[in-house]
Parts: C-alpha cells; structure tokens; sequence
C-alpha cells in the first residue's frame, strides 16, 4: 500500500508541474479598463487639496467640480477630494502643489501673500460691505487681473473662490479695542496686515495652522480668533468659546491654484473642460458660501451655550478708524490702483443697494 501511495504521488508531480509552469508563462490577462474607450495611460488623476471640513463652502465646491469633471470627461478624468488636511496641513499644501504631489490646491489668500503681495488687499478690514461687493470686485477687470498675475513657482491661480465675513470669537466679547488688551489671537499665517490688524486692536496676534486651532482653543494657549461661521460652526469653535461678536469686519476667500507644469501639460480638450467646469462651480461656489454662512450662523446664535454680541455702529467705526492707517502701510503690497478700485466698487454697490 505504502509503494502504491508513493507512485500515486510521483504521477501526480509528473502531471501537475507542467501545468504550474505554463500557468506561470501564460498569466491571465489583466482586466479590461474601459472608460469610453481611452486608455489606461489615458487616465488623469488630480488630487485636490484643502484644510477645511466638506460641509463647508470649499468643501462642497471641491466635491461638486470632482463629480462634474467625472461626468464631463467620462471617466477620463478622476479628481480626488482631500479635506481637512488628510494630506496636507497649512504650511505644507503649497510646497506639495509645488512639487506636484498634488495638483490643486484652495488656500486662503491670506495665506499667499508671501508668493503674491498683492493678496494683502484682500486682508484689509472693512474693506467690502457685503458678498455683492467682493463679486463685482473680483469680476471687474482689476480683479480678473489679479487672478492672471498670480502665477510663479509653478504655481497658477484658476480662480477665486468665497468663504465669508469673519467675526471674533473667543473668551470674552470683543466689542471695544480695549477688550483685546492681554489676549492672545489666533491668525492665519503669513498675512501682515492681519499680524498688523491685531496689535492695532492691542491683542497678541499668534500664528496658527487651521488644523491646531481647536486644540488651542481647548487647552487655552490663544484667547480668541476671526473666522466665518461655517468655519466657526463645521469646526466645533463655538463649542470651546463661548462669546461671538458678529463684526463682519473682514472677507475671507480663496484662491484656486494648480500646479502650473501640471496643467501645462494637459490635453487641449480636458484643459477646457476643467476651465469651463470651475468657472461654473465658482459661480454655485458663491451661492453656497451665502447659504452655508447664513445657516450656520443662525445655529450658532441658538447654541444655547453661546452668548451672542452685536458690533454697534460706534463700535464699529471706531475699528474702522483705528485699523485705517493699514490702508496706505501696505500700499506698496497691492498698489494705490488696486485699491481704490476695490473702494470704488463697493461704493457702487453700497449706492445701488440704498437705491
């Protein structure tokens, strides 16, 4: 039996051997990708960047792109949504976008003004009225301008995109500059006039990655910060502060930048399909950064935890009196031309408005 059982098991080898071995030479062959057609090569993978939540303005505008260049290029193209600094944090996301770890990137303008000086304009306090204002700013010729200049560093801006209008939040009120004496408020890096802005106010302006500010607010190391209410409500702020004082006292918005070799490089026909395609979702943009700010605003003011300050009308020119001089102290950042055609537009758009 033992003999018989062994000669079994030599047959066996003799016979399956040959067949692993062909197995081996002859794989399967590998699974057909199809997306109308194109090529795997073909296949163009665009890793979107950004640091805030996806319920927010931002977050949701990066999705709605994803989706339509999807539907648009079928399949062609895939763009890849990372929110809340999965990849990147503040700080990093310009050298990776540089370096074409990623290929777009939505920091706030405060944050490249280090690349682009001009930005600064966007930074100064009371400086738009209302999102009216800013838009017709940011389509008029001057502010298509800005968006053509700011290339360099292999980087290439594509547009602009809206967050809000920022209020104090914090320990305390913050309603008279008196009231920031001792304080020590978070900024956003790299934006001068904000570092300036702060110390006019007679606060201590500290520097901070958007993904540090909740730990700091938590265990104390700043007193406060400025933000949009979908940043304050998507983030749990209102939760470790509880004073907000609606100021409206600055704009915060985007800048949408691309890796310039990257889209160099690009076919023709997918270059205007994706220019097309954020042109149209800068547009929704805006409608949502109104909704989502309005909405969340309102959950705020009912977060019974929350104590909610109004920034009177004294209050609030004596801000816009005492942050006045920044005007003419960054002139040579953005340029006397730039400036005054900001003024003038939301001057028009107040007249209008009162009309």
């Amino acid at each position: 039996m033992e003999k018989n059982a062994s000669w079994i098991v030599i047959l066996a080898f003799i016979f399956i051997i040959p067949f692993f071995f062909l197995a081996i030479s002859n794989p399967v062959p590998p699974r057909v990708f199809d997306h109308e057609q194109f090529e795997r090569e073909e296949h163009i993978v665009i890793k979107f960047s950004h640091v805030v939540d996806e319920m927010t303005p931002k977050g949701q505008a990066a999705l709605r792109f994803a989706e339509l260049v999807h539907k648009r290029t079928g399949g062609r193209v895939e763009v890849q949504v990372y929110p809340n600094s999965q990849l990147y944090m503040d700080g990093e996301e310009v050298e990776a976008l540089q370096n074409n770890n990623v290929q777009i990137i939505a920091p706030a303008t405060a944050k490249m003004t280090e690349y682009f000086p001009y930005l600064l304009l966007f930074d100064l306090p009371f400086l738009f009225d209302n999102y009216e204002a800013v838009h017709n700013f940011i389509d008029s010729q001057t502010g298509q301008e800005i968006i053509e200049r700011s290339r360099g560093e292999n980087m290439l801006a594509l547009n602009m995109w809206d967050n809000g209008f920022k209020h104090m939040i914090g320990n305390q009120p913050f309603f008279r500059p008196s009231q920031f004496n001792g304080t020590r408020i978070r900024m956003m890096p790299f934006s001068e006039v904000l570092k300036k802005q702060f110390e006019k106010l007679g606060a201590e302006p500290v520097a901070m990655r958007f993904s540090e500010v909740f730990q700091a607010k938590q265990n104390g190391t700043i007193d406060g910060s400025e933000n949009t209410p979908s940043n304050i409500y998507s983030q749990r702020f209102h939760r470790v502060h509880e004073y907000i004082t609606l100021s409206n006292h600055g704009y915060l918005g985007y800048i949408v930048l691309t890796n310039e070799e990257f889209w160099t490089e690009l076919p023709d026909d997918i270059k205007e399909i994706l220019e097309e395609t954020m042109e149209e979702v800068t547009l929704w943009e805006r409608e949502q950064a109104i909704k989502f700010n309005r909405r969340d605003l309102t959950r705020i003011i009912n977060t019974p935890e929350v104590k909610v300050g109004y920034l009177s009308n004294t209050d609030q020119l004596y801000w816009e009196q005492l942050l006045l001089p920044l005007y003419d102290e960054f002139i040579d950042a953005y340029g006397e031309e730039y400036l005054n055609n900001a003024i003038r537009e939301n001057e028009k758009t107040a007249t209008s408005v009162a009309q």
